[in-house]
């Protein structure tokens, strides 16, 4: 599991790779956490390389978007793999949090 973070156009963008569960969802947690800065209105999760997420994950992301709303942040994912997207859509997670295709479709979403 492996997140990186690159600001662009304004957002805050966290890249992440590999999979989370249970014995990384940590790792994934204090990752985002610790790149997010209470100047961040916007923040894009880019999934496109992760391999598999398990309610450990999503339950880390549902986190990580109330904590945004209450900062009165904008948070969106986008790019998610099918075998992830298949997840999110399982979970329920596609109809609480808005998903986009990729980074720019998200960006625009939010301007």
């Amino acid at each position: 599991m492996e997140i990186s973070s690159d600001r662009e156009n304004g957002a805050l963008l966290l890249k992440t790779e590999g999979r989370v569960d249970g014995s990384t969802a940590a790792l994934f947690q204090d990752g985002i956490k610790s790149s997010i800065t209470t100047d961040d209105d916007k923040v894009i999760l880019d999934l496109e390389n992760l391999d598999y997420i398990s309610s450990a994950g999503l339950r880390i992301i549902l986190l990580i978007a109330k904590d945004l709303k209450q900062q009165n942040s904008q948070f969106a994912i986008c790019s998610l793999s099918d075998s992830v997207m298949e997840i999110f859509t399982m979970s329920g997670f596609n109809q609480i949090i808005k998903i986009h295709d990729s980074p720019a479709a998200a960006l625009a979403a939010m301007s």
